[in-house]
């Protein structure tokens, strides 16, 4: 392929808006081009990328009996609204009406759709398993798109779904596309880790996130060297209750005026922050219906929201304002406590203040605190349960200590169970002639952020270094005077060889100078550089791994060989460096 006749508007200078490596290497290289906020164009080099990144998909999709398809980008309103999402995912949800007034949405990911599709195809558990896919644009408003392909308003997503007549059957699909997208991250050479996640608001019991460590991922990674890893949402630390010796003291009401922090109270205290009993209102919405809930943590603790989400079975929480804080109890923040609350709402402790004795807490009046609150003898807690962010450091389940990294999710899947075939009325019949829901997985990868997320791993100060697999050619053949006809007969000669071997060349045609060649080269990354330069009268070329910098001089007839040998190590060098 000429240059000359390809799309690849490199530029010297980032743009000033690109906090990620990724987004300044990717638009500085000529892959992408922002049309909008968060909307991006994938120029031919990128394309070429996500071509050979769906391929890979496929081909795993195929090992596996996946069947390719294409569901609609524009949906019914009344789809959504009949699984309850369409008011629960909220406002990044791009909705519309059609000239009728009709509302719809772009879909951001497929669940009801597919469902509907499968309910209204099959009625038989002969015709299951089943498992369907597909690769398409995706929409979500995001309120502040940022990160280049990370966080976008659309992006391309592969979307896969089971549909099984029982659990078992879906433990095996899950199983099977934990494996494929294994088989992906690995084949792409992407450093990754699998961890337990949140379903969000997809859904389920039961879900894995695939995350690829880099300094600007948003998503906190919590692992241990032991092999332990999960999502900051859903981590846990190894829980031993500690029993604090002291008898019960006189609870007395003291003054803390201006204490509004946990910090702040300790200080007027004079105790420990650790022995302040932080109290929190949260509102938990089910359905339709809200209701207050205190949350008690440990002095500095942070409520991990989907935990509690989890542990009161709601579809949400949120922290109560100053009115609904003034409906239950005489307080603002800060100075609220469980002391008298019994009766007015659910209490809900963290399973770290178990055994704590003599506990200040606020007083539910402004500027006031108890000391020597305890349990029992001055409140009562409705459940104990892990509701707390964990911390480094802290000993993991596996009992080695807690590491934190930031992540970007590239893959999640979920065990959905019967969620949307339920809702949806998708019913076989089984073996014995009765009606039973279908059992459904669902499975997705970000393409797009995949793309974003292999160039914030592979990328040095010069630019962009693709791994051999999916990188958009696979050797760079650089005339350094396009006017010599040596070394332009030699250039051509060397790339038809290549070609004819099924290698993929991009030949700089161009009429730059070698320097700007050169630049070009090293920010578009392409795994090989061959440079036909002053040498060509004597039949010698220079070839460059990318990776490493190494170079060697070859003769002409003999290009093809160490093309092939260079590449195999440069897929061994990543290897190594993964």
């Amino acid at each position: 392929m000429k240059q000359s006749r390809m799309l690849i508007p490199t530029l010297k200078e980032a743009p000033s808006d690109a906090e990620a490596i990724s987004h300044q290497m990717l638009v500085r290289g000529g892959y992408i081009y922002q049309v909008s906020a968060g909307v991006w164009a994938y120029l031919p080099l990128a394309q070429r990328i996500l071509a050979k990144i769906n391929r890979l998909i496929r081909q795993q999709m195929d090992k596996y009996d996946g069947v390719e398809m294409t569901a609609p980008i524009l949906l019914p309103a009344d789809l959504w609204q009949k699984s309850g999402r369409y008011e629960s995912y909220g406002d990044n949800l791009f909705k519309l009406e059609d000239r009728k007034k009709r509302p719809f949405l772009l879909g951001p990911t497929h669940e009801e759709t597919f469902t509907t599709i499968v309910r209204d195809s099959l009625k038989s558990y002969k015709k299951l398993p089943l498992l369907l896919y597909q690769i398409t644009d995706k929409f979500r408003d995001e309120e502040r798109p940022r990160f280049g392909l990370l966080r976008g308003k659309e992006f391309i997503m592969w979307d896969g779904y089971s549909f099984t007549v029982d659990r078992e059957g879906l433990d095996v699909e899950y199983d099977h596309m934990a494996k494929a997208l294994r088989a992906i991250f690995d084949e792409v050479g992407l450093n990754y880790k699998v961890i337990l996640a949140d379903s969000g608001t997809i859904g389920g019991k039961g879900s894995q996130e695939f995350s690829a460590p880099a300094a600007i991922g948003e998503d906190t990674i919590v692992y241990t060297d032991g092999g332990y890893a999960a999502n900051l949402e859903k981590a846990t630390s190894k829980f031993t209750e500690k029993q604090q010796l002291g008898k019960p003291g006189e609870l007395t009401k003291k003054g803390t005026p201006g204490a509004h922090s946990v910090d702040e109270a300790a200080e007027s205290l004079e105790i420990d922050a650790d022995q302040i009993l932080k109290a929190m209102v949260y509102i938990a919405k089910d359905g339709q219906d809200e209701s207050p809930v205190m949350v008690l943590m440990r002095g500095n603790d942070e409520v991990n929201e989907v935990k509690l989400t989890d542990v009161l079975d709601v579809d949400s929480v949120r922290l109560a304002n100053d009115e609904e804080i003034a409906a239950v109890l005489p307080a603002h923040a800060g100075s609220l406590g469980p002391v008298g609350t019994a009766g007015k709402l659910k209490v809900i402790a963290d399973q770290h203040i178990k055994g704590m004795v003599n506990m200040a807490c606020g007083a539910n009046e402004d500027g006031y605190h108890y000391i020597n609150a305890n349990f029992d003898r001055d409140f009562t807690v409705d459940q104990f349960a892990d509701v707390r962010n964990v911390k480094e450091g802290e000993i993991g389940p596996d009992g080695f200590p807690l590491k934190f990294t930031n992540g970007i999710e590239v893959g999640h899947i979920f065990k959905l169970g019967t969620l949307y075939s339920r809702a949806f009325k998708a019913q076989v019949l089984n073996k014995q002639g009765k009606a039973t829901d279908i059992v459904m997985g669902c499975y997705g990868i970000g393409v797009s952020r995949l793309l974003s997320a292999i160039a914030e791993q592979n990328n040095d100060d010069r630019g962009l270094i693709w791994p051999t697999s999916i990188a958009p050619f696979d050797v760079h053949v650089i005339p350094v005077n396009v006017k010599n006809d040596e070394q332009m007969k030699m250039a051509n000669e060397i790339t038809a060889a290549l070609e004819d071997e099924g290698y993929e060349v991009l030949i700089d045609d161009r009429k730059e100078r070698a320097g700007v060649k050169f630049a070009d080269s090293d920010l578009i990354g392409l795994p090989l550089r061959i440079t036909v330069g002053k040498k060509a009268k004597d039949g010698i070329v220079e070839i460059k791994l990318r990776r490493t910098g190494e170079t060697i001089e070859v003769k002409q007839e003999e290009v093809v060989n160490n093309v092939h040998i260079l590449l195999k190590q440069a897929a061994s060098d990543q290897q190594q460096k993964d």
